[in-house]
């Protein structure tokens, strides 16, 4: 459970990093649309783990794997941008947030099963475990 200050920390962070993302360095990730999903920030504020939802991404992978090599040039960034804010600028660790392609996943799977009409006869609602 994240404290109010931890709470705080993150939608600070993950409102400059959005910003970021969106206006500033575009042009590093070839053109594809990140947006910043969540961000969990340690205890200490010294760590921040930020999840990136990627769209018009040649390969996901490969573009988290420049986001993370562009991490120094992203936080100093983030660091002009809450320097006056806070104390400490925190390390930051990407990851990739994949709950809507999870998500999307499932509604596949839901929509590909089928199951059959339950039968209005049987039992006509009652359950026969309980007759006396």
């Amino acid at each position: 459970m994240e404290s109010k200050r931890q709470q705080k920390f993150s939608r600070l962070i993950q409102k400059e990093l959005a910003e970021i993302f969106q206006r500033e360095v575009p042009h590093l990730f070839g053109g594809a649309y990140i947006s910043v999903s969540v961000v969990r920030v340690a205890p200490d504020l010294g760590l921040a783990r930020v999840y990136l939802s990627v769209m018009n991404a040649q390969n996901n992978e490969s573009l988290l794997l420049e986001v993370r090599a562009n991490t120094k040039t992203v936080r100093h960034l983030l660091a002009q941008r809450i320097k006056k804010q806070v104390r400490v600028i925190p390390e930051l660790v990407f990851y990739l947030d994949d709950t809507a392609e999870y998500a999307a996943h499932m509604d596949k799977i839901f929509n590909n099963l089928d199951i059959p009409p339950a039968d209005e006869d049987d039992n006509n609602g009652e359950d026969d475990t309980y007759t006396k």
